[in-house]
């Protein structure tokens, strides 16, 4: 059975959107098992824009669908189009724009606010038993979203970072960035990636074991 995964995007790069790295190498990993992927991504203005070259903040604006689309090579739809009918399982890659444009947890912490149209659809998914993966930074929105069903999740070992998702009523699991956390009363998979590091083969492995065990729970 060929499995119809969601992959949610948050702009495209790291300090201002999704982590093309985390982004490509979930692409990578479900297209190798056989699954369909349908990229979406929030049709609103990001929170910020930063020029990645000097790190540093850009006067302009930009759009997180348009922005998306470019690592879904155009083929991606916006978040508020996607249904828990219409996918067996969502992931989302990691990058500040998890914490910045899917939710606001990068200004606000444990006070975020997620995108209506996220949390409509994570709560849609959680409502179903439909598993959720989360890499990196996007731990903490699921965690907001998601707090009143207890989730268990990792982000590595941060102790900020650990600290609010026990806050907003999470359980954080320390874990190495080749090892993933399972909470199956949820059916969320979680993996450090770049919170951890060091570098783009270190971060695959715990991604590709994430995809694993998310396509294993459809």
């Amino acid at each position: 059975m060929t499995h119809n995964v969601g992959v949610l995007l948050s702009g495209c790069g790291v300090f201002d959107g999704s982590e093309i790295h985390e982004a490509v190498l979930t692409l990578l990993f479900l297209d190798r098992a056989g699954a369909t992927v349908q990229c979406m991504a929030p049709d609103a203005e990001q929170l910020h824009v930063i020029d990645h070259l000097t790190q540093t903040p850009s006067e302009e604006s930009r759009n997180v669908l348009v922005e998306s689309a470019r690592i879904a090579r155009g083929e991606i739809k916006g978040v508020a189009a996607v249904g828990a009918d219409d996918i067996d399982a969502l992931i989302i890659p990691g990058g500040f724009g998890a914490a910045k444009n899917l939710s606001d947890f990068a200004v606000n912490g444990p006070e975020a606010t997620v995108h209506p149209d996220v949390q409509r659809l994570l709560d849609e998914m959680v409502a179903k038993s439909k598993p959720i993966g989360a890499i990196c930074i996007a731990p903490a929105t699921l965690t907001r979203a998601l707090g009143s069903h207890s989730p268990q999740v990792t982000i590595g070992n941060d102790v900020g970072t650990a600290a609010a998702i026990q806050a907003m009523g999470g359980t954080h699991k320390e874990c190495r960035v080749d090892q993933i956390c399972v909470d199956e009363a949820n059916r969320l998979v979680t993996t450090p990636a770049y919170m951890l590091g060091p570098g783009i083969k270190d971060v695959a492995i715990g991604i590709e074991k994430l995809v694993e065990k998310v396509l294993s729970l459809c």
